[in-house]
């Protein structure tokens, strides 16, 4: 039967057979199915490329956005498959086979596939479409209960429908502008050479200090094994007490020891009972670490790394932006391009503070040396006194983490964190304390326990090196570009306090 099948479909004629073959048996049976199979051999096109091929007979696939039936006997049907941002307008003839049944199922949100023309358009706003000649609906969604019909909808609303909001051409737009900068995190770092690494999620060390971790536990908790009073972890599975990571630096710093230049790029956790438009339990964080780079070092590469993936985003997802740049934030396209044009500004923390307390603008957080930067205060600094990105380095050691180097004064370290305007802080980063009696004296200064950390000593111990690393949010990147009010929206499925539905 396969011999016969495959003559047909490439010579037209069946091949020679004995009388004797099964082949013979098979052959009326072949020839009904050779129509079909000559069907089949027709690939589905995607939108993208067929807003850009030749005319001619083409196959699409995808869901109804809206339907518009016209007295002269045809429907105007605008489908969208979700591989850039533009539908395709396609117009059926209410006498094209089973019409009037499938025709009832047409409506937005159903799923249907369409064999037709692809021919240059007759009307207004595209220059293509597809003559019907074939449709079958796939899938109907009912207009009395599908939830997406032509009315606008709230974020917060669709936040309800997770499920199906990516089937708006706001989180569709969304969606592939997040595909294509996190392809360009990776071609960045590869191009340079860095190696890319996968750090634990799970994890017994609290990077940032602060506490706010996810356990993770097989314990009952209504009953737990204890001894003293306290919580008896050896039982649990791990044999400790474990969490979910807030940060894989740590572990990046492990392997850049050996490697020289890796990153990171995953999953981090925190239990920060936050609910403000820029905070999420789970979100993605990219991680490079260094060897042998300096502080200076560590604030060029990540000019260069946000000049890049705002310049690639732009190239790349045009459509996209545009649509960002008219419906969302109509100077989003502007505040891009003044980034990737500009130097960078750099200034020290007690630089920063002097520029704060001589302005005449009236703040809702203090202004002092030794207190952290609010957003507000970022905000005044690169919208209204640089109006360009800056890089604020050299932080009060009391306010930033142990694991970065102190500088020679005792009182600062060499810590930086790159400001965007309209945004505040998109980077955080250092260089390490790569002296092993230093970072001991700051673990204990800050109340942590050595022993919890000796793995972590022992890099100073055997073949320390100068290195550093930055840390970048990726929804918070992804906000800043599309232009995003909240955070929430920018994440497939948003993990926030009270909220872990789908």
């Amino acid at each position: 039967m396969e011999r016969w099948e495959k003559s047909l479909l490439t010579t037209g004629t069946p091949p020679k057979i004995s009388e004797n073959s099964f082949i013979v048996n098979e052959k009326s049976s072949c020839q009904c199915r050779l129509q079909q199979g000559l069907t089949e051999l027709m690939k589905r096109t995607k939108i993208k490329d067929l807003l850009h091929g030749e005319e001619g007979e083409v196959l699409v696939k995808g869901w109804v956005r809206t339907r518009r039936d016209s007295k002269g006997g045809f429907s105007f049907l605008e489908i969208n498959d979700g591989s850039c941002f533009a539908n395709i307008q396609v117009v059926a003839e209410h006498t094209l086979p089973d019409y009037s049944a499938n025709g009832k199922q047409m409506t937005t949100g159903s799923c249907v596939s369409i064999r037709g023309n692809l021919v240059a358009s007759q009307g207004k706003g595209q220059a293509k479409e597809i003559q019907a000649t074939e449709i079958e609906v796939y899938g109907p969604a009912p207009v009395e209960t599908y939830p997406l019909q032509k009315k606008k909808h709230s974020f917060e609303f669709l936040r309800e429908i997770a499920h199906l909001r990516p089937r708006t051409n706001t989180f569709g737009a969304v969606m592939r502008v997040r595909n294509r900068l996190a392809f360009a995190i990776h071609q960045f770092f590869q191009d340079k050479g860095f190696l890319y690494l996968n750090t634990p999620i799970v994890t017994t060390s609290d990077c940032e200090g602060a506490g706010e971790m996810f356990q993770v536990t097989t314990l009952d908790l209504s009953n737990p094994p204890r001894v003293d009073g306290k919580i008896d972890y050896s039982k649990d599975f791990f044999g400790e007490r474990t969490s979910l990571t807030v940060s894989g630096q740590l572990e990046g710093e492990i392997y850049a020891m050996a490697l020289s230049e890796v990153y990171t790029f995953g999953p981090t956790f925190r239990a920060e009972n936050s609910n403000t438009s820029r905070h999420l339990a789970e979100f993605w964080m990219v991680e490079p670490e260094m060897a042998f780079y300096d502080l200076d070092d560590d604030m060029e590469l990540a000019e260069e790394f946000i000049k890049y993936l705002l310049s690639d985003v732009m190239e790349h997802c045009a459509e996209d932006m545009e649509f960002f740049n008219k419906r969302i934030d109509t100077t989003i396209l502007d505040t891009l391009r003044n980034i990737t044009d500009k130097e960078f500004e750099r200034l020290t923390y007690t630089d920063a503070i002097h520029q704060l307390q001589k302005s005449t603008e009236t703040f809702t957080y203090p202004v002092e040396w030794g207190f952290a930067l609010q957003a507000e205060h970022e905000r005044y600094l690169t919208e209204k006194v640089f109006k360009k990105p800056i890089i604020v380095f050299n932080y009060p050691e009391q306010i930033k983490s142990f694991y970065m180097k102190l500088n020679e004064c005792g009182e600062t370290v060499r810590a930086m964190d790159v400001l965007l305007p309209n945004l505040g802080e998109i980077i955080g980063g250092s260089q390490r304390e790569e002296n092993y009696d230093v970072l001991l004296k700051r673990m204990r200064d800050k109340e942590l326990d050595p022993e919890e950390y000796w793995w972590y000593l022992d890099l100073r111990k055997f073949g320390s090196a100068p290195h550093s690393g930055f840390g970048l949010g990726f929804e918070r990147l992804v906000q800043f570009v599309t232009g995003m009010e909240n955070i929430r929206d920018v994440i497939p499925f948003p993990r926030t306090p009270k909220h872990a539905k789908f």
